[in-house]
């Protein structure tokens, strides 16, 4: 079929995500990808200016993660991880643990970002359950986002509007602001002695809180809820599934960044390059041996049918060797340089609220609700695909952008916030 032919059969049976389908914009039909590149069925060609909500770390189609899956494909495609093995999860398993900082070296694969923290979740309340403690509650955080199904929703912050609807239905949580200072650790440490024996852990996105608003904060923040965690024998849980994996240039991940080891991380999204759907929970040492034991009961009850998928793990193994064969932390703090300096006349616009920038993340914040549809429709005129929400239009792009298509992608976003500047001031 030609491309008008499948869209419009099939257009009408495809519900869209985080859209309402009765007013929705007509979304762009893709033909191809490549590198940077969106080839939009109509020929017109766009700079990806979002990683594909943030995978595609790599590009598309880099020619060394494709082989490793077609030579996967012909071999083992894949097989249950239940009572079997194969090389590409065990490979994997390894490497994310010699990746990880100290004893963060027990792997549990799962195929969503969403079902990772699930799996967190799951792991701190029966590690406690296993020694007889019921602390089935988690600290979370305003403005941070864990995912959508109902477990992670619970820790999303309930106000911000993607989950509100769902109140009453979701498990009650402890939400508070993050500790910035001295100060905010002093009243989150009062707080958390009233929970003594409530809690299982803390939940928080490490540096970057990514889909409640790309809200950033400093390794002051993760020390402290290290020391509060210890102090009150909490677990720390951090979800690296947006920063993860080289996003903010200075490391790997954001527990090197902060100096701060959790005792479980959860890992998605880049981690096969933005090719096929994978995540990781890898958990410590200390976690991994609440499990041990003689009565089943204790074993960890969870098993997605494709975890450990073998094109998932042989697409991440080739895309670990590419942050080993290619410079991308480097190629992150270019690009966080060069967004530093061409996103910051935005801070004059009308309109703008900040405009800030951690790793390869730039975002112009707007002092209301943005325009989604506007800004959008812009960005394309200029071709470039960004997806604002909110009130913020951001970037995050592929990691291999070169000095032009960062160029492109400010200008396109400069010139959206104009037009909203424009619009504002008549």
């Amino acid at each position: 079929m030609t491309a008008s032919e499948w869209y419009a059969r099939g257009r009408e049976h495809v519900w869209l995500p985080y859209t309402q389908m009765k007013t929705a914009r007509a979304p762009l039909p893709v033909a191809s990808a490549q590198g940077m590149r969106l080839t939009l069925a109509d020929g017109r060609e766009l700079i990806d200016g979002i990683s594909s909500w943030w995978a595609c770390v790599h590009g598309y189609r880099h020619p060394h993660i494709e082989a490793a899956v077609r030579q996967q494909l012909e071999t083992l495609p894949h097989v249950m991880l239940g009572g079997l093995a194969h090389e590409q999860a065990y490979t994997l398993a390894r490497r994310l643990a010699g990746l990880l900082p100290g004893d963060l070296d027990h792997v549990f694969f799962s195929d969503s970002g969403s079902v990772a923290v699930e799996v967190a979740m799951k792991m701190a309340a029966q590690f406690w359950l296993n020694q007889g403690q019921r602390r089935v509650k988690f600290l979370c955080f305003k403005g941070g986002y864990h995912g959508d199904t109902f477990a992670t929703m619970s820790v999303c912050d309930p106000d911000e509007g993607m989950h509100s609807l769902f109140k009453g239905a979701l498990l009650e949580q402890v939400v508070v602001e993050l500790p910035r200072d001295a100060a905010g650790e002093a009243a989150l440490d009062e707080l958390l002695g009233r929970y003594c024996g409530e809690l299982a852990g803390i939940v928080v996105e490490p540096l970057v809180q990514g889909a409640g608003g790309m809200v950033f904060h400093d390794p002051f923040t993760l020390q402290a809820l290290r020391r509060l965690a210890d102090a009150h024998d909490l677990l720390l849980i951090f979800d690296e599934i947006f920063v993860g994996l080289g996003r903010l240039g200075d490391a790997m991940f954001a527990c090197q960044i902060a100096g701060v080891q959790p005792d479980i991380v959860t890992l998605s999204k880049a981690l096969t390059g933005g090719t096929l759907p994978l995540a990781a929970t890898i958990a410590s040492k200390r976690i991994h041996e609440g499990f041990l034991s003689d009565d089943p009961l204790h074993a960890l009850m969870h098993g997605p049918t494709y975890m450990g998928n073998a094109m998932g793990c042989a697409a991440a193994n080739a895309s670990l060797d590419l942050f080993e064969s290619e410079p991308r932390l480097v190629q992150a703090r270019a690009i966080s340089a060069q967004l530093e300096r061409q996103l910051a006349p935005a801070r004059d616009l009308p309109g703008v609220k900040d405009v800030r920038v951690r790793g390869a993340i730039g975002v112009i914040q707007f002092d209301r609700m943005a325009p989604a549809d506007r800004l959008s429709a812009i960005c394309i005129d200029h071709g470039v695909w960004l997806r604002p929400f909110r009130d913020v239009l951001y970037t995050t792009p592929p990691l291999i952008a070169d000095e032009d298509d960062i160029t492109r992608i400010t200008s396109a976003m400069i010139a959206a916030t104009r037009d909203l500047g424009e619009v504002i001031s008549a």
